[in-house]
């Protein structure tokens, strides 16, 4: 169940939403306490950046989140020199700052970004677990509370964009897919409050979109936009407004796509 899905609900402990689907909670907190990065692979809105948000929550360390691109450089993440009134100063990126402060850095869709970039994360994810800041001649050693979490979705690997097995396999690895139908059916009533029967309902109909992901789509209808259709409708919009600004619109620009994704809609609504 990836993401901050719309509403920002949490639980009555005061962390945010989240519901478990297998070990990953142990592994997680397992891998902090060993100082071991972890790697989180998955399909787009499955719940990667909320599960990590609610560990970072449960483990009440603050956390970066740095959503990776192709223009992001090794600046971008360490820090760089800037001019300010009084001449230059060094300003410290996320992944600096999170070294610093103790922190979570979280690199989301780390494949994107350039592999020259990624470089830099090497020394942090071996047993030195130091970063080098070339640029002020500095070497900070990471406190045992730092450690660092990327993501990726593996449905998007190509020779391209697929992450360095010499970058890979310095991580502990977890993947994730979309929750079994009663446990999303859980996750979109504990985000949005709505009701069983309309909960079921959006599940059922995400189940009907996904069968046609090796055919017509480039990607599955995710728990994330699960959550917003049902937040719409918990808003007064009518659930076919709400599953075509939600579930279909975003799925597909093709005009034909979208009618025919409207016309696996209707047919999952009740009559």
């Amino acid at each position: 169940m990836d993401t901050q899905v719309a509403a920002n609900i949490s639980t009555d402990d005061g962390l945010p939403f989240y519901l478990p689907q297998g070990n990953e909670v142990a592994l997680f907190e397992h891998a902090y306490r060993h100082r071991l990065p972890m790697l989180i692979k998955g399909p787009t809105g499955c719940g990667k950046t909320r599960f990590v948000h609610y560990m970072a929550a449960r483990l009440g360390r603050p956390v970066y989140t740095v959503a990776c691109h192709d223009d992001l450089t090794a600046a971008d993440l360490v820090g760089r020199h800037l001019i300010g009134d009084g001449g230059t100063f060094w300003s410290d990126g996320p992944l600096t700052r999170a070294v610093r402060e103790g922190a979570i850095c979280y690199l989301d869709e780390v494949v994107e970004a350039r592999k020259d970039t990624t470089v830099v994360l090497h020394p942090l994810t071996d047993d030195r677990r130091i970063l080098p800041i070339e640029r002020t001649g500095e070497t900070l050693q990471a406190p045992p509370e730092f450690m660092l979490v990327v993501s990726y979705n593996p449905g998007y690997q190509n020779l391209l964009k697929g992450m360095k097995p010499s970058t890979r396999q310095r991580f502990v690895a977890a993947s994730f897919d979309f929750p079994a139908p009663e446990a999303e059916q859980a996750v979109i009533q504990g985000e949005t409050g709505i009701d069983s029967k309309d909960a079921g309902l959006l599940v059922r109909l995400a189940g009907a979109l996904r069968a046609l992901k090796d055919h017509d789509l480039e990607e599955a209808a995710s728990t994330r936009l699960l959550v917003y259709a049902a937040t719409l409708m918990q808003g007064g919009f009518d659930v076919r407004a709400a599953c075509r600004a939600a579930l279909v619109e975003p799925l597909s620009d093709d005009e034909d796509t979208i009618t025919a994704l409207m016309e696996v809609v209707d047919a999952s609504l009740p009559r």
